[in-house]
């Protein structure tokens, strides 16, 4: 669990995701773009993940809740295909800043345990890259670099702690040869 402060989570949350209406409802056009319309059942809207979960959760009749929450495009069928193919390849930065915490927030509402294996596998072989490059700096300004601008801010944060420890490391192997 995120603290209430945590800029990573309030980001995530406001992630667009796709939502569609189980009731119509009077007066909430303006989140389609339409002020003063009502919005009509079966309306498909992108709305941030906090307003769709909350949604989707209410029952404000026994027929069930006022939408239902879809995956986002970010962790659609193409995605995951791809991620399962070579997840070293996928840019995760374009498909959402915060592409893993996402993941986590999309697999506390939905029962998908192959997405939950997908994100993992993925993780842990673009963390071994990012590792390489993080102590490696010739490759982080080369080959590297284009991988390096796909991470998402979880990986970003990998990689600083990786390039910082190797540089404390190289630093601390100098000080020794000194003495």
């Amino acid at each position: 669990m995120s603290s209430y402060y945590d800029i990573d989570a309030i980001l995530t949350d406001a992630q667009k995701v796709p939502c569609t209406f189980e009731l119509s409802v009077p007066g909430l056009g303006y989140l389609d773009g339409n002020a003063g319309q009502d919005i009509k059942q079966g309306t498909k809207i992108e709305l941030p993940l906090w307003l769709g979960e909350m949604l989707a959760v209410s029952a404000p009749s026994a027929s069930g809740s006022m939408a239902t929450l879809d995956l986002p495009v970010a962790l659609g069928t193409r995605v995951q295909n791809a991620l399962k193919a070579d997840p070293r390849t996928i840019d995760l930065r374009a498909l959402a800043p915060h592409f893993y915490a996402l993941g986590a927030r999309m697999l506390e509402l939905f029962e998908e345990e192959e997405l939950g294996e997908i994100l993992a596998d993925s993780f842990k072989m673009r963390s071994k890259v990012i590792a390489d490059q993080a102590h490696n700096p010739r490759g982080a300004l080369g080959e590297g670099a284009d991988f390096l601008r796909g991470l998402d801010e979880n990986e970003r944060q990998l990689f600083r702690a990786a390039h910082d420890s190797a540089k404390a490391v190289r630093t601390w192997m100098a000080e020794n040869k000194k003495k």
